[in-house]
């Protein structure tokens, strides 16, 4: 074994430490590194681990965090919503031609056709005295705008619902040579009976109805209250886009002398 010389009378510290001394002082110094290094335990559900501890989240992370979420989000293409399906059609529609409404002229075969274009027919069957020239009709009638999805603008007899309210309306008298009623109702009325019904078809943008424009007011018969005479106007003061066919129903309700 080897052995160490130490002169007499050196003095004990500069001796240095003994050997067992100095191995205690190397593993109490070894276990102070080995515990200073050793990473903190991490517990998780109760069971230690020597995992390093996860610390909280920096505000850089956070942020780095919040940021791929959104971008998760902005990448996500959702669908988009249907468009609406519109049916385009590309049929030729007289209606517009030349600012007419170009439609073509009605016949219905159980009418019966005048040479002037008026079409009539008897709803009912009067038995009365006969109206004829030099004698006053007086008469009851209704009007539609037959080639204006059929609005009515004129009730018969008392109301029937809607803007025609009110007492009975006062009949409309005239003579065959009348020249303030439309020729559509003199030649209508010629040659009925007294409680005869006549349903009658005026032609659009001819003679034998009202005038054009403000001029209808001009002739009558009239609608009796405000609201038949909006509707009425509305058709006849529109120029050419509208079908001015009209439909009247015309109650003979008896045949006087002038």
């Amino acid at each position: 074994m080897a052995t160490r010389t130490v002169a007499l009378g050196t003095p004990l510290a500069a001796r240095g430490p003994s050997r067992p001394l100095r191995r205690r002082v190397a593993s109490r110094l070894a276990a102070t590194r080995a515990a200073r290094d050793a990473p903190p335990p991490r517990v998780s559900r109760g069971v230690a681990s020597a995992a390093p501890v996860e610390t909280a989240p920096t505000v850089s992370r956070r942020f780095a965090a919040l940021a791929s979420v959104g971008a998760a989000a902005a990448a996500l293409v959702l669908p988009r919503p249907a468009r609406a399906e519109f049916q385009e059609s590309r049929e030729y529609m007289p209606s517009l031609e030349g600012k007419d409404y170009g439609k073509s002229k009605y016949v219905y075969p159980d009418f019966v056709q005048l040479p002037d274009g008026l079409q009539y027919k008897t709803m009912k069957e009067g038995s009365g005295a006969e109206m004829i020239a030099g004698k006053r009709a007086v008469i009851d009638w209704d009007g539609y705008t037959l080639g204006y999805y059929g609005r009515p603008f004129e009730a018969r007899n008392k109301s029937k619902g809607g803007a025609f309210t009110g007492d009975d309306k006062d009949y409309v008298r005239f003579g065959l040579d009348d020249p303030k009623i439309i020729p559509a109702f003199r030649e209508a009325v010629t040659g009925m009976r007294a409680g005869e019904i006549r349903r009658v078809i005026v032609p659009g943008g001819s003679d034998l109805g009202y005038p054009q424009g403000r001029k209808w007011t001009t002739m009558g018969p009239q609608p009796s209250n405000f609201s038949g005479q909006r509707a009425l106007g509305f058709v006849l003061e529109n120029e050419g886009m509208i079908d001015k066919t009209l439909l009247f129903d015309i109650e003979l309700i008896r045949v006087d002398d002038k």
